[in-house]
Parts: C-alpha cells; sequence; structure tokens
C-alpha cells in the first residue's frame, strides 16, 4: 500500500518527536503492508513553520534511519498545507512542496481549519486550479462544518478537487459522525485515496488495511484497492522514478 498522508517525518511538527519513534512507526507500517510512503509534515504559518529545506532535512535522516535498520520502505516527502492567503504567496516562491502529480497538474495536500470550511474557500482552489495545482483536501469527513453540512464539498467537487479520507475514519475510529460522512463519500463515489494521517503508535497508528476491508464492502475489493494502491501510486510515482 502507498500512503500519502502521514506525520513520520521525526521532529518537525506534531508526529514522529524524534527518529526512534519514527523508525517505530515505520515498522508498524511494513507490518501493516505499506511499501512507500509520502510523508506530509504540517505547513501551518506560525505554528509549524515548515519549509522545502526543513523537510528535505529530516527526510535526509529518516532515510539514513530506514537504511541504517534494514526496514523496507520508501520515502519521498511533501507537506500538508494549512488553508490560507500565505499558501498564494508560498506557491509564488516555490516553497511549497507537492503531493505528485494527477492529470498533468501537481496536487497539494490542503487542510481546512478542522471546524469549519471557510467562507469564500472556494476562491482559494480555483486560485490554485487556474495554476495548474489540484488541492486534495485532507479528510474532510473529520471537518465538523462539513459533518454539519455534507454539501459544503459540492462546489469543490464540482471544482475539481480530489479527497483524502482517512483509513481510520472509515473503520469508525474517529467516532460514528466521522465514519458516517467517510462511508457515504466512498458511496457517492468521490473518494480519490485513503491515507493513513498517522502521527503515533497509541492513537494514531500507520494502519489502512482495516479501513480498506471496510472500504471494500461499500465500493467492492477492486476499488477499495484502487484506494490505497492504483491511485496513489499514479499520484506518487514522479517522487519515486
Amino acid at each position: 500500500m502507498i500512503d500519502l498522508h502521514n506525520h513520520l517525518l521525526p521532529g518537525i511538527d506534531d508526529g514522529a518527536p524524534d527518529l526512534e519513534t519514527a523508525l517505530a512507526l515505520a515498522r508498524a507500517a511494513v507490518q501493516d503492508g505499506f511499501t512507500h510512503l509520502v510523508c506530509t509534515p504540517h505547513i501551518h504559518p506560525g505554528r509549524y513553520d515548515n519549509t522545502p529545506a526543513s523537510i528535505s532535512a529530516a527526510k535526509a535522516e529518516f532515510e539514513a534511519g530506514l537504511q541504517r535498520h534494514g526496514i523496507a520502505l520508501k520515502v519521498a516527502a511533501a507537506a500538508e498545507v494549512r488553508f490560507g492567503m500565505e499558501l498564494m504567496v508560498g506557491i509564488n516562491q516555490n516553497a511549497i512542496p507537492f503531493l505528485g502529480e494527477w492529470q498533468g497538474n501537481k496536487v497539494l495536500l490542503l487542510e481546512f481549519p478542522h471546524g469549519e470550511i471557510p467562507f469564500g474557500a472556494e476562491r482559494l482552489t480555483q486560485w490554485l486550479l487556474q495554476h495548474n495545482i489540484t488541492p486534495m483536501i485532507a479528510h474532510p469527513e473529520r471537518n465538523k462544518g462539513l459533518m454539519r453540512t455534507p454539501s459544503r464539498l459540492k462546489p469543490f467537487l464540482e471544482q475539481g478537487c480530489l479527497l483524502q479520507v482517512t483509513a481510520a475514519s472509515v473503520a469508525g475510529s474517529f467516532g460514528p459522525a466521522a465514519q458516517s460522512l467517510a462511508h457515504a463519500l466512498l458511496e457517492q463515489g468521490v473518494v480519490a485515496i485513503l491515507a493513513s494521517d498517522a502521527h503515533n503508535l497509541v492513537h494514531r497508528p500507520p494502519k489502512m488495511t482495516e479501513g480498506m476491508q471496510h472500504a471494500a464492502r461499500i465500493v467492492g475489493e477492486h476499488q477499495a484497492e484502487a484506494l490505497v494502491k492504483h491511485t496513489p501510486w499514479e499520484i506518487a510515482q514522479y517522487h519515486f522514478q
């Protein structure tokens, strides 16, 4: 399986605090069947002021550790980027790492505030699309505004944004409201990929198998496999060539 949203890089956000933890998470990921990771630390101005340089340094440390310990996981790096006007500046300064490519566009993993979809957010996603960047909305099923009003997703889908749903949400680990919305999005056929959004071993581990199995009951095994293998690979492969 190929995971395009996780926080395994050591010491740069609220994920793995150090290399030892990052390697423990990597072992758990391999055990669950992961082969490739695109690590996505937060870029959240004022909170996690990551840059391509800080992300690249953490990735180098992580890769060296994987190699030293013989952990068979191929790793690339991008970022989970917080919604905000700073994003436009970052794009113009080439300071935003991309998740991969999809149908000729770069793909950006975009995180909205957890409690809402900001008013006028569609204007920023439209700006991105006009600059040949496809926003992939991170974990929409866990957004409280979308839980209340799932129809708020409609304009983003009509624009051509992609959706990344957390595998653990599909399995019920984030509660019934998130699970219900995750299942509804799967039923509608609007989920592009499942990802782990792994942060730690206890509450948010790097696991996707259980979520994929739940998804298979909704969309069938072939489509569930596409959500964790084929589509993520299509997006991420330019990192691994």
